[in-house]
C-alpha cells in the first residue's frame, strides 16, 4: 500500500526531519486563500485610477479607508474599514507569457509556478500538506470550498502522490439549508458497529507487520485520519453553518459567497492547515442573466444587471455587472466580515489570509464596454500572521497598465506562504524518480509584507 500511494518510510522521515530542522520560525500555523477566480478588475477595486481619461475611467470613485492616505474604490468601502489589517500588493505581474487564460492563470496562482514549466508542479496546498500535514486529525489538510467552478479542476498534485489531492466540499449553494459535505459522511451500511468491526479487522491484519515493517507503520497515521474523519462528530460541526449566531451570518451577508467565506473561517478554526475559498455565485432566479458569475467581465462590466446585453461579444456571457450585490457587493461584505471575525476570535494572529485573483483586467475599456485579460499589473492582498497592515506595496502606472515600482510575481507569492509557515525553502521535495525539486526557489518571499 505504501508503494501504491507513493510514500516510503525514508521519504516520510526525510520530510519530517526537514520540517523539524527548518531554519525559519513560522509566523503562520494555517493559511486561508480567497481565490476570486475570473480575473478581478484591479482598477475598479484595490487600485483606483481617478485621473484616467474619461473614456476608460472606472465609474467607481476612490474612497478613504481607515488608514490615512490609502484609498480603495467605493466597491470596497466595507473592506476599507479593515485596511489597517491589510497589506495590498498593487504591483503583481506575470514575468513571462503563457498564463493569460483562466485555466493557466488559475493553475499559476494555485501552484505559484508557471504552468508551462518543465515539470508540472503541485498546488501550494498539496506541498504544504506533504511537508506539514495538519493539526486537525479528522479533516484533510488541504480543503477547497466549494471547489466547483470551471477552473477548480486546475488544481494539481504534480509529482506528489494522489493522496495529497485537494479535498473539494462541493455544493451549488453553500448557504442552502440542506447543504452538507456528503463525501465526509459514512455510508449508512458502513456506519456504527460495522465500521468498528472493519477497523478491528484492519488492526488484526496489521499486528503482524507493524513490529518489523516500519513503512507500513508510517502509513498508520493516514488510516487513522480516515477513520477519524468517518467517526468524529467534529466533522459535521466544522461545516455546520447552523451553529453560527444570527449576527455572524448577517455580518458575512446572505447567500453563497458569505457562506463560503464563513465555512473557510470555520475550517481554519478547526485547525485545517490550508484552506482555499473558490466562489462562483450560483445560477438563481433572483439574479437573471447570471449563469457563470466569475470576474471575466469582457462585456458591459458596468451593467447594473446582466452583462448579456445587445452588442455583447459573448466572451463575458453569464456575468452580471461588477458593481452588483452578487458580485462586488457580496465580496466586499464577506471579506470585511472575515477579517473582523478572525481578528475577534484571535485567528488572525497565526493565520495568513491571502486574497487573490489569477490576473487583472485591461486598463482600457474595449468596444463591448468590458475589460479583457491583463497580466502586466494587478493587485492581491494579505492579512494576519505578522503581516504589517495598513500599507500599500508597489504601484502600477497612472493607467493601471504596467508595474511602476516593486514588481512581484506568483512565484514570490508562493514563497511568502512557504516561509510564513516555517518551511525551509532549501530542503527539496523528490519526484518518484528521486529527482530533487526546490519548489520555492523561483521567487523570494515578499519581504515588505513583514
Amino acid at each position: 500500500m505504501t508503494g501504491v500511494l507513493g510514500y516510503s518510510l525514508s521519504d516520510m522521515l526525510a520530510v519530517e526531519a526537514a520540517a523539524a530542522s527548518g531554519k525559519r520560525q513560522p509566523r503562520a500555523k494555517n493559511v486561508l486563500v480567497v481565490l476570486e477566480q475570473g480575473a478581478m478588475s484591479h482598477v475598479d477595486t484595490w487600485d483606483p485610477k481617478p485621473d484616467v481619461v474619461a473614456e476608460h475611467r472606472s465609474p467607481f470613485k476612490p474612497v478613504n479607508t481607515n488608514v490615512p492616505g490609502i484609498q480603495f474604490t467605493e466597491l470596497l468601502s466595507k473592506t476599507g474599514r479593515v485596511a489597517d489589517k491589510l497589506a495590498v500588493v498593487r504591483s503583481m505581474f506575470h514575468p513571462k507569457s503563457g498564463a493569460n487564460g483562466h485555466p493557466q492563470g488559475t493553475q499559476y496562482m494555485l501552484s505559484g509556478s508557471h504552468p508551462r514549466g518543465p515539470l508540472e508542479m503541485p498546488d501550494i496546498g498539496s506541498i504544504v500538506a506533504r511537508i506539514q500535514n495538519s493539526e486537525c486529525s479528522y479533516l484533510p489538510p488541504y480543503i477547497m470550498v466549494p471547489g466547483n467552478s470551471e477552473q477548480a479542476k486546475e488544481s494539481r498534485t504534480g509529482f506528489l502522490p494522489a493522496a495529497l489531492k485537494v479535498f473539494k466540499t462541493g455544493g451549488k449553494d453553500v448557504s442552502a439549508a440542506d447543504w452538507q459535505v456528503a463525501d465526509l459522511l459514512p455510508r449508512k451500511e458502513n456506519a456504527d458497529s460495522r465500521l468498528d468491526g472493519r477497523r478491528q479487522l484492519l488492526s488484526n491484519l496489521e499486528s503482524g507487520f507493524l513490529g518489523s515493517n516500519r513503512s507500513v507503520g508510517g502509513m498508520q497515521k493516514f488510516y487513522d485520519q480516515a477513520i477519524d474523519t468517518l467517526t468524529s462528530a467534529k466533522v459535521s460541526r466544522a461545516f455546520d453553518l447552523g451553529s453560527e449566531s444570527v449576527s455572524t451570518r448577517k455580518n458575512y451577508g446572505p447567500g453563497h459567497r458569505g457562506a463560503c467565506y464563513l465555512v473557510g473561517r470555520k475550517l481554519i478554526e478547526a485547525g485545517v492547515r490550508f484552506v482555499t475559498v473558490d466562489v462562483r455565485w450560483p445560477r438563481t432566479k433572483e439574479f437573471p442573466g447570471g449563469g457563470n458569475m466569475n470576474w471575466d467581465h469582457h462585456d458591459f462590466i458596468y451593467s447594473k444587471g446582466t452583462c448579456n446585453l445587445p452588442g455583447a461579444s459573448g466572451a463575458g456571457r453569464g456575468r452580471r455587472g461588477i458593481g452588483t450585490w452578487e458580485m462586488m457587493g457580496s465580496t466586499d461584505q464577506a471579506f470585511a466580515a472575515l477579517i473582523e471575525d478572525m481578528d475577534d476570535r484571535g485567528l488572525l494572529a497565526d493565520t495568513l489570509v491571502c486574497f487573490i485573483s489569477e490576473f487583472g483586467r485591461t486598463p482600457r475599456i474595449n468596444k463591448y464596454q468590458g475589460r479583457d485579460h491583463w497580466t502586466s499589473a494587478y493587485s492581491i492582498a494579505f492579512a494576519g500572521a505578522g503581516v504589517r497592515g495598513g500599507q500599500i506595496i508597489g504601484r502600477s502606472d497612472k493607467d493601471g497598465g504596467y508595474v511602476a515600482d516593486k514588481p512581484h510575481t506568483p512565484e514570490e507569492y508562493a514563497s511568502t506562504i512557504y516561509e510564513s509557515l516555517g518551511i525551509d525553502l532549501d530542503n527539496p521535495l523528490y519526484t518518484p524518480s528521486n529527482r530533487p525539486v526546490l519548489f520555492g526557489h523561483a521567487g523570494e518571499p515578499i519581504r515588505e509584507l513583514f
